[in-house]
């Protein structure tokens, strides 16, 4: 037999370009698995921020994400959501990780998580950005060398209740009440 390529949700509900993004921009959470220096692997979700069609994770220094993003040790990143057949969607993504060391960018990376997670005079929100200043808060970007995105519910119809209003000619084949 050819070589078949399997059939799988990424080829038949991609999710791609402009969409791919703006899920990317609105998710809150993003899994990585990266590889301890004993080869054994760690696992944890991050927030994320994306700017410019760029990802960036907020790291603060005693992270073993922190320390194997800065090893150059293997990672595997995924964002998904919904828990039905219908409802999964996700990007999974294979790539690199880059230290910011640009300060403008490292502010303006602060002020997208400030707006992402936190809202006006958050209980937690001084807490957070205090502690990544005393922790060494980092942020590193994540260069895609691959990604693959699949949206199950591009294929799902969402039932809606419908309102018609019918000519008068067509009453007749109404069921009408006795």
């Amino acid at each position: 037999m050819a070589d078949v390529k399997p059939v799988t949700a990424s080829t038949f509900a991609p999710l791609r370009g402009a969409k791919r993004w703006e899920f990317l921009e609105r998710a809150r959470t993003i899994r990585f698995a990266t590889a301890n220096e004993d080869g054994s692997i760690y696992l944890s979700p991050l927030w994320l921020v994306v700017h410019e069609r760029r990802i960036f994770i907020p790291v603060d220094a005693a992270s073993k994400h922190g320390a194997n993003f800065e090893a150059g040790r293997p990672l595997a990143a995924l964002v998904d959501g919904g828990d039905e057949y219908a409802t999964v969607h996700g990007v999974r993504i294979h790539g690199t990780m880059e230290v910011v060391e640009d300060g403008a960018l490292f502010d303006q990376l602060q002020e997208l998580v400030r707006t992402k997670y936190f809202y006006k005079n958050h209980p937690y929100a001084d807490a957070y950005f205090e502690f990544g200043e005393f922790a060494g808060r980092r942020y590193f970007e994540l260069v895609p060398e691959k990604m693959i995105g699949w949206d199950m519910r591009e294929l799902a119809e969402v039932p809606a209740n419908e309102a018609r209003t019918l000519p008068d000619h067509v009453g007749d084949r109404l069921l009408e009440a006795e």
